[in-house]
C-alpha cells in the first residue's frame, strides 16, 4: 500500500515514537524510508537591551542533526529495513513547510511523524507543526502518540 514514507526526525522522545513506527510500516509494507531532519538556523534571543538579536549556532546544529539521523538509520538496520536520510537547513522557515515540501519532492506517499500534544497556551504561543503539516500535506499523516509524554501531562 505505502511504497515511500517519510519521517521526520529531531530525537526527542516524542519524534523517537514516530521514528518507531515508521521503521515498522516500512518493514511490513516493504517501502521505502525516508528520516528528514530540519535544520532551523534562526534562532531569536533577547540581548540584555531587551532586543531580539539572531544567534547562528550552525556547526552545532549539523553536527546534532547528523547524529539524529545516524541514530535513526541504524534503528532502522538494526529492524532490518534500509532507509536514507536527508538533513535540509533553514533560517526561520516553518519546519512543517519544508517537510511538506519533501514530501512532494521525494515523493512520499505516507509521513510518519511524533507528535508533542501541546495543549492550551502552549500551543497557541508555540503553534503545532504537526497540525500544519496534517492540514498541508498532500499524503495522509500518521502521528504517534508519546505515552511516556502524555503521563507526564497527565
Amino acid at each position: 500500500m505505502y511504497k515511500q514514507i517519510l519521517c521526520p526526525v529531531d530525537g526527542s522522545s516524542s519524534s523517537n515514537c514516530g521514528m518507531a513506527e515508521a521503521i515498522k510500516l516500512a518493514k511490513d509494507q516493504n517501502a521505502k524510508l525516508r528520516f528528514l531532519h530540519v535544520v532551523d538556523m534562526y534562532f531569536p534571543i533577547l540581548d540584555a537591551t531587551g532586543d531580539f538579536n539572531v544567534v547562528n549556532i550552525d556547526d552545532i546544529l549539523r553536527k546534532n542533526g547528523k547524529k539524529v539521523l545516524k541514530k535513526a538509520e541504524a534503528a532502522a538496520i538494526k529492524a532490518g529495513v534500509a532507509a536514507d536520510c536527508e538533513m535540509v537547513e533553514a533560517i526561520g522557515a516553518r519546519i512543517s513547510k519544508l517537510v511538506v515540501n519533501q514530501a512532494k519532492a521525494w515523493p512520499a506517499d505516507l509521513i510518519v511523524m511524533g507528535t508533542h500534544g501541546l495543549r492550551g497556551v502552549e500551543r497557541l504561543v508555540m503553534g503545532s507543526d504537526a497540525e500544519t503539516i496534517v492540514r498541508t500535506s498532500p499524503v495522509p499523516v500518521l502521528l504517534v502518540r508519546d505515552s511516556q509524554a502524555d503521563k507526564k501531562h497527565s
